[in-house]
Order: structure tokens, then sequence, then C-alpha cells
């Protein structure tokens, strides 16, 4: 098991052997653990031991939390907080120097008329226009995300995703969002999904690792789960629902397995592993209601943008509208706020 979250884990199982969270999640034995990197079988016998998913349970739960009202000074709070956690994300073929640059001007003010609003997270680009966005976003704090491996379909042999990852970093990316082999996983293919998020994670360096798990393509909340432990023992940072270019992409009862997963992984002693969610997320209403759920489940500790994020496009403009409806009474239009 290489440095990190995965000898956290060993370190601490080893004081007492197997034990279980409250959630129910078997702890494995310093041994077990040890050999997860190394054995098929081990790996797979802990991710089949992880207790199921209730579907009916998960959907209700998250239902249920969608109900909840917020006072106007909290909502003035949850905007904010959700502008802070943005990955203003730009993906496409057509992308140029020039949109990113925009893009990158957006995320350091997003409202040019009010210096109060937080700046957001991170501007996340392909790799090959990773220097341009670094050089406009030196000194601001927002951070420089690069998707990589071969995304959004992940089909590329390793030394090809590890020279895609080897690219941002050298071109200054702070954080890379690797995507995992979804035909590896589904094919029951532990151990390859597993040592290639590790080797991605050695590639990284100081950078940080978001590692998607596509989890429209994974088809139940039971392999979610055990994608997400995959992600976690490989060592990452932050575990991502999506590209964005698969439907369905983020959906709450997903974020929720998510959610409960680094939850019980910090339980049993592995590091605070953040959760990114994409695709689909386009309101004010949507991304509370995300933070509602990210409250209940993990607590307030999770809601930072070190730990929580959502990557969107749109997403923000909405925000900065319902803000501005927040402080003046009267809605802003859409035509107040840059498209980039």
């Amino acid at each position: 098991m290489s440095a990190g979250a995965g000898e956290r884990l060993v370190q601490v199982s080893a004081v007492a052997g197997s034990s279980r969270t409250a959630a129910g999640t078997e702890v494995p034995s310093s041994t077990t653990v040890a050999e997860l990197a190394g054995s098929e079988a081990a790996l797979r016998r802990f991710l089949f031991g992880l207790p199921g998913v209730d579907q009916v349970g998960v959907e209700a739960r998250t239902a249920s939390l969608a109900t909840r009202s917020i006072k106007a000074a909290s909502k003035l709070w949850a905007i904010d907080t959700a502008i802070s956690m943005v990955d203003l994300t730009t993906l496409e073929g057509a992308d140029t120097p020039g949109k990113v640059r925009a893009l990158c001007g957006k995320a350091r003010r997003p409202d040019p008329l009010d210096a109060e609003v937080p700046p957001v997270a991170a501007v996340c680009v392909y790799p090959d226009l990773v220097a341009v966005a670094k050089h406009e976003l030196a000194g601001s704090g927002v951070a420089v995300a690069s998707v990589a491996t071969a995304f959004p379909s992940g089909r590329a042999s390793l030394a090809v995703k590890l020279a895609d990852v080897g690219d941002a970093v050298a071109s200054g990316a702070d954080e890379i969002d690797m995507v995992i082999d979804r035909g590896a996983f589904l094919a029951g293919d532990y151990g390859r999904v597993l040592e290639e998020v590790r080797s991605v994670k050695r590639a990284c360096g100081a950078a940080h690792l978001k590692v998607i798990l596509e989890t429209g393509e994974l088809a139940t909340y039971d392999n979610v789960r055990r994608a997400s432990w995959i992600a976690m023992l490989g060592g990452a940072d932050f575990v991502k629902t999506s590209t964005g270019k698969v439907a369905p992409a983020a959906t709450v009862p997903v974020a929720l397995v998510m959610l409960e997963a680094v939850r019980d992984f910090a339980e049993v002693g592995g590091a605070r592993v953040g959760v990114k969610v994409a695709g689909g997320i386009r309101t004010t209403k949507d991304a509370i209601r995300y933070l509602v759920v990210v409250n209940e489940t993990v607590g307030d500790a999770w809601l930072d943008p070190t730990m929580f994020r959502f990557g969107a496009s749109s997403l923000l403009n909405d925000l900065l509208m319902q803000r501005a409806k927040q402080r003046t009474g009267a809605y802003a239009g859409s035509d107040d706020f840059s498209l980039e």
C-alpha cells in the first residue's frame, strides 16, 4: 500500500484488528488491508464485504432532505459558500486561450460590481490550456484543475494516461481530475482500477487528485460505493461523480452514497476525502440541496471548498442572480453577468 490514506488505514486497523464503523462497514485487519494492493481476491472480498446500499432508503432520505427550508440569512451564506465551491469549467473541443482567459477573469471576480462575492475554488480546463489559466490566475488563490487520463472515456493505456497527467502537472496544474477505467471496473478487474489510481496519484506529485467514477455508467449504488472505496484506497483527495459528458451525471442519491463512503473511510482512520459533484447542476436550489445533504451526512467539516466542490459552468450565474435577489430584493437578469 502506498503512502497516504491507505497507510493510515493500515496503521489504525493494526491496533485492534477487524472492527466496524457505526454504519456497519467492516474495518479489515492490517494484514488484509496490506494485501489489497497485491491480491485481487483480497480486494474483491473487502469490496463485497461492504454493506449493501438500501436503494429505497437512500432515495427516501434525499427526498426528505430536499424539503428542508432555510432562513434568508442562511440562504445568503449558502449561496456564498456554493460560489466558493465552484470549479468553473470549460471542456469543449472549441475552447480557446481567449475563452480560458475570460473564464479566469470571472473566476477571480464573479461579479465585477460586488467585491464581496467570493472567488470560485478552481478553473478546470484541458491540459493544453493549463499554462494559460495558471498565468491568468497567478496570485489569486484560485486553483487550476485539469482533466486527464484520456478524459472522458478513459480508453487509453496506463502509459498514455500518465503522460497526460505529467503534461498537465508540468504546465502548473494544482489539481488533476482523472477518470477510472469503467470497463475494467464493470468487468470486475478491481485491482487494475486500484493500481491505476495509485499510479496517477504518484504522477500528480504535489497536485491534488480527484477521481471521477462516472456514476451514470456504474449502474448501481453498490457499485458507486465500491468504486468510491477503490479511489480512496488508491489515495484520492476527492471522489467525483461524473465527467458531465454522460447522462445521468450527478444526482443527489449518488452524492449521498459517496458522502457515506468518505465518512466511513474517515471513521476507520483514513484521510478526510472530499466529494465533487459535476454535471447537470444548474440552479441555486440544486446547489443548496446538495449542501443540506453534505451537512446532514458528514457535517460542517465538509462545508468548505477543500472538501466539497461543484463542477459547473452555468451554475455560477444562477448563484449570482439569487445572491443579488437576497441582497437587493430584486432579481438580476442573466444579461447582467458574463457567460464566461
